[in-house]
């Protein structure tokens, strides 16, 4: 087995229903040894950090080469496996996302997050388009975090038999392509998650959300794995302008 290859089996192994992958996404090779510092089992990157800490939007405009550059400084300073989220595939087509994929595991990641909609796009890709892309991501071999946008902007309380349907629809044909797991953004409903994590093919990633569950309580429902998304950076950036503010101001900082 090569160095890549135990890297990909061992974040694979961190997913367990029930005993969920706790990951504080980061932005940098700095914010990624502080997580490895609190004793982090993995790294994962967020798109929106990555794109915000370098002044740029979220939605692939980000050059891909730059997305590997900050890949290969937060591989210099850990060894724990690393996951990139690389939005939609960064490509037009799934020979095209097969592509920018296996450069990815090349560059030493050992997973990747991928969406089921396009930059800018608020639908989602039709469940055989969508597939195919990420057969063409999973085909290199690396770990695909299947996102499925099905809850974005929907009412759980209202259609959530319905929506919770939906996302089992993709789940089985995200996991017949080889993803291996299954990331349900924008959901914080624990009667749908409980629901998804019992019918889901795959093990199961929900992002944390203030008004949602709790760490604890998401294992319970067996949730595989909790993301934090752009919540650390904006929560940084966040402090980083109120002590600005105060700074400015004529106060003392608090740090």
């Amino acid at each position: 087995m090569t160095v890549a290859d135990e890297s990909i089996a061992r974040f694979r192994a961190l997913h367990i229903p029930g005993d969920p992958l706790i990951l504080v996404n980061i932005w940098d090779a700095g914010s990624a040894k502080a997580v490895a510092a609190a004793g982090a089992k993995a790294i994962a990157t967020g798109s929106y950090g990555v794109a915000g800490a370098q002044g740029r939007a979220d939605g692939e405009v980000f050059p891909l080469a730059d997305v590997f550059k900050n890949l290969a400084r937060i591989l210099s300073v850990t060894d724990l496996p690393v996951t990139i989220d690389m939005e939609s595939g960064y490509g037009d087509d799934p020979a095209s996302v097969g592509a920018s994929v296996a450069q990815a595991r090349a560059a030493g990641a050992a997973g990747i997050n991928m969406e089921d909609r396009l930059p800018g796009r608020n639908d989602l890709l039709p469940i055989a388009e969508a597939q195919a892309r990420y057969r063409a991501a999973a085909d290199t071999g690396i770990f695909v975090n299947a996102r499925c946008d099905v809850f974005r902007g929907a009412d759980a309380a209202k259609d959530g038999e319905r929506l919770v349907a939906a996302v089992i629809e993709r789940a089985r044909a995200y996991a017949d392509a080889g993803a291996g797991s299954l990331f349900v953004p924008f959901l914080g409903d624990p009667r749908c998650i409980g629901a998804i994590c019992e019918a889901s093919p795959l093990p199961v990633n929900i992002l944390r959300a203030k008004a949602g569950p709790t760490h604890a309580e998401l294992a319970a429902l067996g949730v595989a794995r909790i993301s934090h998304g752009h919540q650390p950076w904006a929560a940084a950036m966040a402090w980083l302008t109120g002590q600005a503010q105060q700074v400015l101001g004529g106060a003392e900082p608090d740090y």
